[in-house]
């Protein structure tokens, strides 16, 4: 049996799947999982950008961290884990942040995935995607969550208790601008004080799987 053949049978024409060029922009909690899961899918092609080296309290919610890999980046890490399951899978690799200076637009792709946390270049990351006409799908915020039921993917003008929708949509609104697009987010309340930005892996990798799952649909013509 081939890698790929239990999941061929639910889709019309599993190529669309195979062929299809993916973008993943921001490689942690959420990232990461979306990556290893497009990749167990079928996706053969991506482009993965993102500048940040793996560190130590890295470890408990990102797919990329371990006590070996610290201190290695994260496209390298995830470059090897995409090539243990499909060898033949196709990365380019952006060692960067994404800016206004960034290279990701010199590349074509199908599919964004936007799981960055620096709201200024999230914002323009999503508002470039859309201006190039490609599909997106947004990570919002999953810190300090625990509530895996709470996740759902939503237009952003319809997501509550999440502070970084709530930023995104008043930059929206300050740029008088109306942009359509969808996104994971939490409708759970936040009960945790404090600066720290908890994480717990069952809300990052069940957003990360969530949003892989709504790629791969599209992708494959299943919604």
């Amino acid at each position: 049996m081939g890698s790929f053949d239990r999941i061929i049978p639910f889709f019309d024409d599993f190529n669309k799947i195979k062929e299809s060029k993916v973008a993943i922009v921001g490689l942690g909690g959420v990232g990461g999982v979306s990556a290893i899961t497009l990749a167990r899918s079928g996706i053969s092609n991506f482009v993965l950008c993102d500048f940040d080296k793996v560190v130590d309290n890295n470890i408990n919610r990102q797919v990329v961290a371990s006590v070996n890999t610290i201190g290695l980046y994260k496209v390298d890490v995830l470059e090897k884990m995409i090539k243990d399951i499909n060898p033949i899978a196709n990365i380019i690799k952006i060692k960067e942040p994404f800016n206004k200076d960034s290279i990701l637009f010199s590349y074509d792709f199908d599919f964004l995935v936007d799981a960055i946390d620096d709201v200024d270049n999230k914002y323009l990351l999503i508002k470039e995607t859309i201006n190039h006409n490609i599909p997106i799908i947004s990570s919002m915020g999953t810190a300090k969550k625990t509530d895996i039921k709470k996740l759902a993917i939503m237009d952003i003008n319809k997501t509550s208790y999440d502070p970084l929708a709530k930023i995104i949509r008043k930059k929206m609104r300050e740029d008088d601008i109306k942009l359509k697009f969808m996104c994971l987010s939490s409708t759970e309340e936040v009960k945790i004080d404090g600066p720290l930005l908890a994480s717990y892996m069952p809300v990052t990798a069940s957003a990360g799987l969530m949003i892989a799952d709504y790629v791969i649909k599209k992708i494959g013509g299943l919604e």
